[in-house]
């Protein structure tokens, strides 16, 4: 009976822990085995938005590759795509899926005369620019972090799938001459998380509603197997970058485990002294997470896995702090690229950071009945507040510091944050410059910034927000899913700076997110209290007529209407899971 008992629980652990692998595979088999997290779709693409001949001789059928297939090549396949080469053609084409994704592709060979693997060029694009260019040059394409520009064999009469990148555009050519072959597909790999959106957010301002799904959509393509800053570069565990992207995850998602496991990645690679990524504000960004973290889903279990480790980063912290209540912290100081060669915005911008996080410490210690701690973290947050940093000139160091109450909210608004309008924005801090708008009370100032600098993406063809975009580049600049004429710039490849000059530049960027989680919050009104038990419907309508929406919670999802009355009084509906406190 033991013996029957045994072999039951082997068979429901093969069955259960490792249910892609079949019976033959056992023992060192099973141990060798990893699952992945992602699932995989096969799509087709949207248009062909150029080909090299259109006379019918060196590119025939086209228009099939448009079509939904079952999938499988055959012998008699009739009227597919054919590429025709010569010495002197050698055709392209450059096709759209639609949205920008992650993955790759899958090319698909129906029967030719030659049974020789078919050489193909691909270049995958986040714009049809980049998908049109050269490595290298002025305009900086590049293969790193992911290929993205290669040569492939296909194979006679089967399939070869291919590529692991950020994309929405492909170009395809064949590279020798003398082919006659005949493409059954070109789909693209879509690989992604099976997640179900529990957030929503719609209102009476179409561009609003589509900027909120966009934010969504960029976060979401970044939660691979852990949270990345980017799906073609540099799919990397950046931990300044994870704070806009876990506020998008907790508003959209809920709680989900990729948070945890990117964190936890992030703490192990960077036992301390280090700083995480180099990065003192990084590792500031990796306490301030745990802060929302908590205060979103209240898992007590997991804040006190953390408590060794955090205490260890609050008492280093407290070192780099002079005897003028000055932080003097070493390592990288950065905040976003913007700003990185502004030495009196950083040094704001990271007094701010370090009273944010001694008070968040404090909170935290208070949670984990550690009352010496929270007194010690918060007299140092008193001390760091008797410094006042100069620089009144960045918007970003601005926003940080009235958000760490060091800067008069509506004083810094009408001075220093909305100055110039969308002038001198960033993508990453664009999220704290809109909670300090939102501090200072001007909520038709923050949409009217949403619309126009997030909006001015969409106006360029974006379906995911970018590593860094800035509004006075959009002049004379032609949209991401254009081919470029001579007379304009291409707002992919001739611009950007430091890390993301030219198609370098990433155009799926998590950390672009903001306004997802700042739409929610402040527009949609849901504040969410006591570690995730209590939420305040406080909603700030704007210009706005009517907003509904939904949130995840730990005991459910909440809905949410808000309409304004002919007496121009918000009219409010709420629907509450059975256990989640609601106030207004």
């Amino acid at each position: 009976m033991k013996k029957s008992i045994q072999i039951l629980v082997l068979i429901l652990f093969v069955n259960y822990t490792y249910p892609q692998l079949p019976p033959v595979f056992k023992g060192g088999d099973i141990n060798r085995a990893s699952t992945s997290e992602m699932i995989k779709s096969y799509l087709v693409p949207r248009q062909i938005i150029w080909q090299s001949d259109t006379s019918g001789k060196s590119i025939q059928n086209a228009e099939t590759l448009l079509q939904t297939g079952n999938g499988q090549v055959a012998v008699n396949d009739e009227n597919l795509f054919r590429f025709v080469s010569t010495e002197n053609e050698k055709p392209g084409i450059l096709l759209d899926f639609g949205k920008e994704i992650h993955g790759g592709i899958k090319i698909s060979m129906g029967i030719r005369k030659s049974k020789t693997p078919l050489k193909l060029r691909l270049r995958f694009g986040e714009s049809v620019g980049e998908a049109m260019s050269e490595i290298g040059g002025r305009q900086n394409a590049t293969n790193e972090h992911s290929l993205r520009d290669f040569i492939i064999e296909v194979p006679w009469l089967g399939s070869l799938e291919v590529g692991e990148t950020g994309f929405r555009f492909l170009r395809v050519d064949v590279v020798d001459s003398g082919e006659d072959a005949t493409i059954k597909s070109i789909e693209a790999a879509f690989v992604y998380r099976d997640i179900p959106y529990l957030g929503s957010f719609e209102s009476d301002d179409e561009r609003l509603n589509e900027i909120w799904l966009t934010g969504a959509y960029t976060v979401h393509l970044n939660m691979q197997n852990f949270l990345w800053d980017g799906i073609k570069r540099d799919r990397l565990v950046w931990v300044g970058d994870m704070h806009p992207e876990v506020m998008t995850i907790n508003t959209v998602f809920g709680n989900h485990e990729i948070v945890s496991k990117s964190l936890d990645l992030a703490r192990d690679q960077h036992p301390l002294p280090q700083w995480m990524n180099g990065i003192s504000s990084y590792s500031m960004w990796w306490l301030l997470i745990h802060k929302n973290l908590y205060d979103y889903h209240g898992n007590l279990s997991y804040l006190k896995e953390q408590e060794p480790y955090m205490i260890g980063l609050l008492d280093q912290l407290s070192t780099f702090i002079d005897k003028d209540n000055k932080e003097i912290l070493n390592g990288n100081r950065f905040l976003d690229w913007p700003t990185s060669e502004k030495p009196e915005a950083i040094h704001a911008g990271l007094q701010a950071m370090m009273v944010m996080t001694f008070q968040a410490g404090a909170d935290m210690m208070s949670v984990l009945s550690q009352p010496e701690l929270q007194e010690k973290y918060n007299k140092i947050a008193d001390r760091l507040k008797k410094h006042k940093p100069k620089d009144n000139t960045t918007k970003q160091a601005a926003a940080l510091m009235v958000l760490a109450n060091l800067k008069d909210a509506q004083k810094a608004n009408s001075k220093v944050l909305t100055k110039d309008g969308v002038q001198r924005m960033s993508t990453f801090y664009g999220y704290y410059i809109l909670e300090a708008m939102a501090k200072a009370k001007d909520y038709n100032g923050a949409l009217r910034v949403i619309r126009d600098y997030w909006g001015g993406m969409l106006d360029l063809g974006a379906t995911t927000f970018w590593e860094d975009f800035d509004i006075l580049d959009i002049t004379n600049s032609g949209p991401i899913d254009k081919l470029i004429s001579e007379s304009n710039n291409d707002i992919h490849g001739d611009f950007g700076e430091y890390c993301y000059v030219g198609y370098r530049h990433s155009l799926c960027h998590g950390w672009a997110s903001g306004p997802t989680a700042w739409l929610s919050q402040h527009v949609l009104g849901i504040n969410v209290m006591d570690g995730g038990n209590k939420v305040k419907i406080a909603p700030n309508l704007g210009d706005l007529k009517w907003v509904r929406g939904s949130f995840p919670t730990k005991h459910g999802v909440l809905k949410v209407s808000h309409t304004i009355s002919a007496d121009g009084n918000v009219k409010t509906e709420i629907d509450a899971p059975e256990g989640l406190d609601v106030i207004q």
